[in-house]
């Protein structure tokens, strides 16, 4: 317990050094490391089933609501619909008054979030009350939220975000008016240097940057086709005149390291590649992890054969210099939209007696790599193992092998086969049967990795994931990473472009989920989203739950799981606690057991991340976004901020 115990006061001391209590949530995952881990122990399992609304903050109104005087309530419906990222490209919503999926800072006192009216505020986090608000004129800010940084000699203490119209604003913390130094009046434009000679690209940050020492990290928001646009490359600022640091090109130039895995110009001018998740830091070590989504086209790599680096891919570079550390590409020539989107998160694994420095990468695709990460290599060993080649669209030129971890196991479906077709209900059985068959053999399934074709085919995980951008959460003191997946899959056909070229992804039967979607039910047998608990010490699952319930269905038959994007949050209180789900359910477990603590109704489906704080009146508060809809596009709809706290 002796490391476990020097971890925790490591981070109190990091959070000491740069003028925030560790009690505070001073960046997106509570340190650069994203372990979203909280010293805070007030609410523990013993009493967090007596949690009541604190206050309840409109972001599009600007109203805050007194708690009602009920707790939490058990039960569960909502759904998940078509669209992934939505309309406005790789890395999430363009426009105003869209969902949020914001976790909120508190710095000293005061707490910092985007909203989706097109604001940035400042509130009292006790009560909600507006300290500040600025309006965002040019496009929306990020719709994850901001960065802080605790500013020095030269410069007051800022707030970093990103718009979907390419800017980078500075605010100070106090006032919330633009930083005089910075860029224009505050304001950085992103776009040139990014569109490469394409005026009509779209780019945009959707994530909030990340600081560390003089520089604000930066990654994009783009398009998913066609092949040529914006470039998604990682770029950094200086954080007190904005001027660009470095680039960090997302597909290697001629001669750059990675560039041998693209065949003649391919490469020119191809967007996708970004990071339009979420950046984490070795500050010891001044090392960035930036993990990539697939380059353009999603689902077509035809005019783009080759392993693609460095799309879905983790990349380790200085993060002073942008200079290339190590890669470690997780799906070769990605044709799956299986982009790496969540934030590496940064711990020590504990095995054989030795120590090793480490980073854990959840993936869509299903898999939590974990990757020593000064090395770049697999901690518990990966195996290449072949996957479908033959079902490849024409002129398409697949990877024959794909890196399968052999540590942790697969932690969301990844293959189907008929006789797996759901059989909750005598309707949902036959509308899943008539689905499956409703073309001669039947819809195009089968392995891990098996390929869209002109075929309608179900494809397991789905374009959305077996985990998206969710957040885990890390417990240095079990050495538990808390992880939530869903089992879900997509629908869709391949269909060839008006002049032959290229193929493009159509939905079939105006679907592209396979399940009923009326109700909202998966055709697969349930589960249907989990949280799961990994020992990084072993590689081995600790403990996994079902993770929301579908309250269509017979009481008997409602512990399904529910498709969740959205990340936890780990306390030393021995808690997990996690929105995610499209049921509109805000949920507390035991981190050592995965027992379900404490459930509450919420507003909309919490699509979203929560976080905790202590206030000045010395009572813990955990504070969780929701507005429903977003990736999942589930029918509730609200654009709130909620406060729980103990009685």
């Amino acid at each position: 317990m002796r490391i476990t115990y020097l971890a925790v006061a490591a981070a109190a001391l990091t959070a000491a050094a740069f003028g925030q209590s560790p009690t505070d949530w001073p960046t997106y995952g509570k340190d650069a490391a994203g372990t979203r881990y909280s010293p805070l122990k007030q609410i523990t399992p013993k009493n967090v089933n007596t949690l009541v609304r604190a206050w309840t903050y409109h972001m599009s109104v600007a109203a805050s609501q007194p708690a009602p005087a009920a707790a939490g309530e058990n039960s569960a419906e909502g759904p998940p619909a078509p669209g992934r990222r939505g309309r406005g490209g790789r890395g999430g919503r363009g426009g105003g008054g869209g969902q949020s999926e914001v976790s909120p800072l508190v710095i000293n006192g005061v707490m910092y979030l985007t909203t989706s009216g097109n604001r940035v505020v400042a509130l009292e986090p006790e009560t909600a009350k507006e300290i500040w608000v600025y309006d965002v004129k040019d496009g929306a800010p990020a719709i994850r939220g901001l960065e802080y940084w605790a500013g020095d000699t030269q410069q007051t203490s800022t707030l970093f975000f990103g718009t979907s119209s390419g800017k980078l604003i500075a605010l100070e913390a106090k006032t919330g008016k633009p930083v005089a130094g910075f860029g224009s009046a505050g304001i950085v434009d992103m776009k040139p240097g990014a569109l490469n000679g394409l005026e009509d690209s779209s780019f945009g940050l959707s994530s909030p940057p990340i600081v560390y020492k003089n520089v604000v990290i930066t990654g994009a928001h783009v398009q998913e086709s066609p092949s040529i646009g914006a470039a998604g490359d990682t770029r950094a600022w200086d954080v007190h005149t904005g001027k660009l640091v470095w680039t960090f090109h997302s597909v290697p130039r001629p001669g750059e390291p990675g560039s041998e895995t693209w065949q003649g110009n391919d490469w020119k001018n191809r967007s996708g590649t970004n990071v339009w998740g979420f950046f984490t830091v070795d500050t010891e070590r001044g090392i960035v992890y930036m993990p990539f989504g697939e380059p353009t086209t999603d689902y077509w790599g035809g005019d783009r054969k080759g392993d693609n680096l460095y799309g879905t891919t983790l990349v380790a570079a200085d993060a002073l210099t942008g200079k290339l550390k190590w890669y470690y590409q997780v799906v070769r020539h990605d044709t799956w939209d299986y982009d790496l989107a969540a934030p590496p998160v940064l711990f020590d694994v504990n095995r054989n007696g030795r120590k090793t420095p480490a980073v854990a990468e959840l993936t869509k695709s299903g898999y939590l790599f974990i990757l020593d990460r000064v090395t770049g290599k697999p901690i518990f060993g990966v195996e290449e193992r072949k996957v479908p080649v033959d079902d490849a669209l024409p002129g398409d030129v697949p990877s024959p092998t794909q890196p399968i971890p052999l540590k942790p196991p697969l932690l969301a479906r990844n293959s189907f086969k008929r006789e797996e077709l759901a059989t909750l209900t005598p309707d949902l059985t036959q509308f899943c049967k008539e689905l499956f068959d409703s073309i001669p053999g039947g819809l195009h399934a089968g392995a891990p990795f098996t390929h869209y074709s002109t075929t309608p085919s179900v494809i397991f995980p789905s374009s959305i994931g077996g985990g998206n951008w969710n957040p885990p959460s890390f417990d240095p003191t079990l050495g538990y990473l808390f992880v939530n997946t869903m089992d879900f899959g997509s629908l869709n056909q391949m269909v060839k472009s008006a002049d032959g070229t290229r193929y493009s992804r159509n939905g079939y039967n105006g679907n592209n989920r396979f399940w009923e979607p009326e109700g909202a039910l998966p055709c697969n047998q349930p589960p249907w989203g989990r949280l799961f608990a990994i020992n990084v010490n072993t590689g081995d699952i600790a403990w996994q739950t079902t993770l929301g319930i579908t309250e269509s269905l017979p009481p008997d038959k409602q512990n399904t799981g529910r498709p969740n994007i959205g990340g936890s949050l780990a306390t030393a209180g021995g808690l997990v606690f996690i929105g995610a789900t499209d049921d509109s359910r805000f949920r507390a477990f035991d981190s050592k057991t995965g027992k379900e603590l404490w459930v509450t109704k919420i507003d909309a489906g919490a699509h979203s991340a929560p976080m905790t704080f202590q206030g000045k009146d010395g009572k813990q508060y955990v504070v969780i976004t929701g507005t429903g809809g977003g990736f999942l596009g589930d029918k509730s709809h609200a654009d709130t901020v909620i406060a729980f706290v103990l009685p």
